[in-house]
């Protein structure tokens, strides 16, 4: 068993115009920027899971495009989480998790469940939403992580019942949402959503260090725990870049 976790790295999706001459090398095919995206990060957030359905032969390409290690994280359908009640979401949840996405196998990420910025803390609600996330897909071991935007989920109890069903918590930088920190939880997720135009690898290097130096520190803290790290929004032309320099922190190399 390995004595520390594992660190994945990334941005939200990979086709995005102005990466395009930046990130991605001139002229480089639209179809072949997943191959070179992975092969520079070692985790990418799927965010058009969250508005489209998704064929199975689609999960599979992705997998067999990436090299070994590399990871997706995959934001559920809004159908599962955009509702009144979160208790009646399992049909929606059943449908998402069937499209297709144990072709990924062990390239399968977290799951990702965005909450409504109005959705407020409900300990009942969220109790009946929790039991629903199954534990695995097949023979896929699944992750679940809740992106909570409402600050009523500032509530202790909000993560104690997230951990009873072995659930994690979004930490982010965001100054819209709030920023909450879980110490207990068997992994961590950050989505980092501050990066700023005017610096070219999106971050100030000081913040970067304090970053890389805490997601080191989980993974080979007394309880080694891996670690996801996407960035975010904000000036999103940047991301690659914060995204590389961060992993340079981390001793990474990119790979052909």
């Amino acid at each position: 068993m390995s004595s520390t976790g594992r660190i994945h790295v990334g941005v939200g999706g990979w086709n995005y115009e102005p990466w395009r001459g930046t990130f991605f090398p001139p002229g480089l095919p639209h179809s072949q920027e997943l191959h070179w995206a992975s092969r520079r990060l070692t985790a990418i957030e799927v965010n058009g899971t969250f508005y489209s359905t998704f064929k199975p032969a689609t999960f599979a390409r992705w997998r067999d495009e990436t090299p070994e290690g590399f990871v997706f994280a995959i934001k559920a359908h809004r159908s599962t989480t955009n509702r009144r009640d979160l208790g009646s979401a399992r049909e929606a949840i059943d449908r998402f998790l069937g499209s297709g996405l144990d072709e990924l196998g062990s390239k399968l990420g977290p799951i990702l469940w965005q909450l409504m910025p109005t959705k407020a803390f409900d300990a009942q609600e969220m109790a009946s939403f929790l039991a629903l996330l199954p534990r695995t897909l097949g023979p896929v071991p699944l992750r679940h992580v809740l992106e909570v935007r409402h600050p009523s989920f500032l509530d202790p109890g909000w993560l104690e019942l997230a951990r009873r069903h072995g659930c994690v918590t979004v930490h982010t930088d965001s100054p819209r949402y709030p920023n909450i920190a879980d110490a207990d939880a068997p992994f961590a997720y950050l989505r980092l959503m501050r990066s700023q135009p005017e610096l070219a690898s999106g971050y100030p290097a000081e913040s970067l260090d304090q970053w890389a130096a805490g997601a080191r520190a989980w993974s080979e803290g007394p309880r080694p725990r891996d670690a996801f790290v996407f960035f975010i929004n904000g000036a999103k032309e940047r991301a690659p870049a914060a995204a590389l320099a961060f992993l340079e922190r981390l001793g990474h190399t990119p790979s052909d």
